[in-house]
């Protein structure tokens, strides 16, 4: 992963803790993908993408998330599952970042479904 891509992470992770969810793991990976951030909302387990992009010229971050993307996240999320044996309420977020600042940040609730 890149500097930028650090960056958008921590800056993901930092919003998303001031909001009040907790951060449980970081680039959780298996053959299927990797997940940027796995939190916890209450009750609620929460699978985070994070995409930054510095222009909107093809769509912003949030455009960024294909419908290939969305499989992998799925397949992804699917072996997190398995590997802690347990099935709580899941969601599937996302954390936009638009822009170089970091400041311009859109948090995405329960926009990818299966």
């Amino acid at each position: 992963m890149n500097d930028k891509g650090r960056y958008a992470e921590q800056c993901a992770a930092e919003y998303l803790q001031q909001q009040g969810l907790k951060i449980v793991e970081r680039n959780w990976s298996c053959k299927q993908g990797e997940l940027d951030l796995i939190a916890v909302d209450g009750a609620t387990l929460v699978f985070v993408e994070v995409r930054m992009r510095q222009s909107s010229r093809f769509g912003g971050a949030a455009a960024s998330i294909t419908p290939a993307k969305q499989a992998k996240l799925w397949a992804s999320a699917q072996q997190y599952l398995q590997s802690i044996k347990s099935a709580p309420a899941c969601r599937f977020d996302a954390v936009c970042i638009d822009g170089t600042d970091g400041q311009t940040i859109s948090w995405l609730k329960n926009c990818i479904t299966a």
